[in-house]
């Protein structure tokens, strides 16, 4: 019996050897060739307009305060080792 092979656009038979971020990318270029970026521009604001007509004002200042509070803790983390690390290099001179 033939075992059954797909070429893709280059010639590759190459079957399941694609990470999934090389078939998203591929398949991102393939869209861009075919219906130009403004398609992505064009999807993106429907998009955005859809989620801003499904949630109220507050879910996104609830996120905005989320995301800013987690942007001070790693603020602050990075400080901190920031501090342990200029207080490890005075303790060696």
């Amino acid at each position: 019996m033939a075992e059954r092979r797909s070429a893709d656009q280059t010639g590759s038979t190459d079957e399941g050897n694609m990470s999934v971020r090389e078939a998203g990318r591929k398949g991102g270029k393939t869209t861009r060739a075919r219906y130009g970026a403004e398609f992505f521009q064009e999807i993106g604001a429907k998009g955005g307009k859809a989620v801003s007509e499904r949630y109220s004002n507050e879910h996104f200042r609830e996120i905005g305060r989320k995301g800013g509070r987690r942007v001070a803790e790693l603020i602050a983390r990075a400080k901190g080792m920031d501090e342990r690390a200029s207080g490890a290099d005075q303790e060696r001179e």
